[in-house]
């Protein structure tokens, strides 16, 4: 199905900026959230509650596609919805739960079912299948991600740019590896690693969701494959003493309070992506690597924060391969599936370039 028109489901930074990228590549663009948005918008701008399904289907009546930036609890409700009218469904979510509801929906979809289209899971997953496409023989691959303040303050040396709801289930929920060739569930917080980018020192940890579909597409081809989220030295530890000791994780709305209290956006932040794979080529052991510290861009005329950006950067980019026809019309998409250069060559990919 050719389309234009793109609804998008909540208009908090990622999706307003979104919204915007959609707009600049020539899509037909309506955002609907359940309140105008701060922000100057290019792009003709709804109020509804989208968290009542008789209005989320009235909403959807006359598109094409539909993009949720809703908090992933939203988003059963609206894929339901999409796969009923037949449209291409888009999301960000890195909840587990979440995608498989999804995935079990595309099996009978007449459209486009694509979640986890943002950073990690989405863009960091092209990355890395199209390094290990690149060997006769693939061992492993580290997917490494983190977005942190530029210039940290305090023991945590973190700010809340993120959803405080996202980043506490990335902390708490179990992970999914490719240990030895065995898909098995890890622990978050755990598997601690010293790693250094542009000559910061940085640590990465294990959290949840950031693989998406990759186990189920490697197992079997890869004998070690996993994902970490990158922050400053000794946060792992503090973040452990936080959910643990103070049993903070048994209140995850409590502590994302206290945490985004304490810890609140900051404008000046980095995105860094480290991904490396490693294999044979003609029998001979080869290493690939990916490193990128993205920082804040102009977008639309305004300041972005490189989180905001990159997010939904890439989910635009998808989109805009999906209009162009790169890539399958129906089904499931898996963000593994989508070839880097594709990506990259999309007017809004090329910023992932630099």
């Amino acid at each position: 199905m050719t389309f234009s028109r793109v609804v998008v489901l909540g208009l908090g930074k990622v999706g307003h900026l979104a919204a915007t990228f959609l707009h600049q590549a020539g899509f037909e663009v309506t955002g609907i959230d359940q309140r105008l948005p701060a922000t100057t918008s290019s792009f003709p701008v709804q109020v509804a509650d989208v968290a009542d399904p008789a209005a989320l289907d009235h909403l959807l009546e006359s598109q094409q596609a539909v993009l949720s930036c809703l908090p992933y609890h939203l988003n059963r409700q609206v894929a339901r919805v999409a796969h009923a009218r037949g449209l291409h469904y888009f999301d960000l979510t890195e909840d587990v739960g979440t995608s498989q509801t999804i995935t079990e929906l595309s099996a009978t979809a007449r459209s486009l079912m694509a979640p986890q289209c943002g950073l990690a899971p989405g863009f960091v997953s092209i990355v890395a299948a199209s390094q290990a496409a690149a060997f006769d023989e693939c061992r492993s691959i580290r997917m490494r991600v983190g977005a942190l303040p530029q210039h940290p303050t305090g023991l945590l040396g973190y700010a809340f740019n993120w959803s405080p709801e996202g980043v506490v289930n990335e902390y708490l929920n179990d992970c999914e590896v490719i240990e030895e060739g065995r898909r098995k569930w890890v622990s978050s917080m755990e598997w601690c690693e010293t790693l250094y980018i542009h000559g910061t020192r940085l640590e990465a940890f294990t959290t949840s969701g950031g693989l998406g579909t990759m186990c189920d597409t490697f197992h079997g081809t890869v004998a070690n494959l996993d994902y970490k989220t990158i922050r400053y030295p000794g946060h792992m530890e503090l973040m452990n003493f936080f959910f643990h000791e103070l049993l903070l994780r048994e209140r995850r709305d409590l502590a994302g309070q206290i945490l985004t209290n304490a810890k609140p956006p900051v404008s000046d932040d980095v995105v860094y992506v480290h991904v490396s794979s490693e294999g044979t080529v003609g029998g001979r052991l080869h290493r690939e690597e990916f490193v990128r510290a993205y920082t804040p861009t102009v977008v639309g005329g305004a300041r972005n924060t490189a989180i905001a950006w990159t997010t939904a950067g890439s989910v635009a980019a998808v989109i805009e391969l999906v209009r162009a026809g790169v890539v399958p019309a129906t089904g499931l998409l898996r963000q593994e599936h989508i070839r880097l250069p594709d990506f990259l060559a999309t007017p809004t990919g090329k910023l992932f370039a630099a």
